[in-house]
């Protein structure tokens, strides 16, 4: 992706997520050159992989595949095993009209998708087999606080308001239709290098032409302009 793209990107995202009358954190807005004078107090930030995330899955079609994200809040993957800190995670996602993110699902995470306003949020679901393909077995979820069973590769529809809780293991592909969507993630800690299984290989973050500077930084950006002091 191109940078000049990115920037364009999470300048429309931001003016989307303040028409939901949703406030992100500070963070949210420092310059590169904001970053360069940071020091060791804002380590978490940095270390835990806070801030803007754009991705088109390494496949140059954002549009069509890809998704964009902030991630306001997360923990180490250490702190499940000590049970101390943070073990939560919160983001917000914003899936455009025909956008698709492709099948995965998480060995760690368990996630709630909440949509937060706009279109409709499409989820199709299938539950994984030992060797992480489809399997073809019947699904039970929650969707606030209600337990739902349907066939595999069934897909529902989330109305602003409503939510659904993805376990570890059970694949999702999500989509928005209608117009744009706010979506929540509430889940535990979050760790992108190593908990996202794809049903067919893609890639996580996108390889970056930096024909403009940054904006603002995304979380793969931070080793450039920041080192804890």
């Amino acid at each position: 992706m191109k940078r000049s793209e990115i920037n364009a990107i999470i300048r429309d995202s931001d003016a989307f997520i303040q028409r939901h009358l949703f406030h992100l954190p500070p963070f949210a807005h420092w310059t590169p050159e904001d970053w360069r004078g940071k020091g060791a107090e804002v380590a978490e930030i940095a270390e835990n992989g806070l801030g803007w995330d754009i991705t088109d899955f390494g496949q140059g079609k954002f549009a069509k595949l890809g998704l964009t994200l902030f991630t306001i809040r997360n923990g180490k993957p250490a702190n499940l095993k000590t049970m101390q800190g943070k073990t939560y995670a919160e983001k917000l996602l914003i899936v455009d009209a025909g956008q698709v993110t492709p099948f995965h699902f998480h060995w760690q995470k368990t996630e709630d998708i909440i949509n937060r306003g706009g279109g409709l949020l499409k989820l199709q679901l299938a539950n994984s087999t030992p060797d992480d393909k489809l399997a073809d077995t019947d699904i039970t979820v929650s969707m606030d606080g209600v337990e739902y069973h349907f066939p595999a590769m069934h897909t529902v529809t989330l109305r602003p308001g409503e939510s659904i809780t993805l376990p570890t293991r059970l694949y999702h592909k999500f989509w928005a239709e209608g117009e744009r969507v706010l979506v929540g993630e509430v889940s535990t800690v979050n760790d992108d290098n190593s908990d996202n299984c794809f049903l067919e290989p893609l890639g996580r973050f996108p390889a970056i032409e930096e024909d403009e500077p940054p904006l603002y930084l995304l979380v793969g950006d931070y080793g450039k302009y920041y080192t804890a002091k």
